[in-house]
């Protein structure tokens, strides 16, 4: 358990906010030239795919700001 602040959380909760503006605005600019001229049900899913994949990384992202590790420790027994 941590007791005492550290400079993760801030920091990583500004770096979260910086790099999903700039994912957000990359797909923003560069999907729908791609696939604007589809129909709306053939876009929904590459929307839903771009806006669920940005999660994958967001798992071991927030382990490193909780304990300053990239990976879960190991379960205390």
């Amino acid at each position: 358990m941590r007791e005492a602040p550290t400079w993760r959380i801030p920091f990583g909760v500004l770096l979260l906010v910086l790099a999903l503006g700039i994912y957000s605005i990359a797909v923003a600019t560069f999907v729908p030239p791609l696939i604007g001229t589809w129909h709306a049900l053939a876009q929904t899913p590459v929307y839903i795919f771009f806006g669920v994949i940005w999660l994958l990384p967001l798992k071991r992202f927030l382990i490193w700001m909780e304990t300053g590790r990239w990976s879960a420790p190991a379960a205390a027994e």
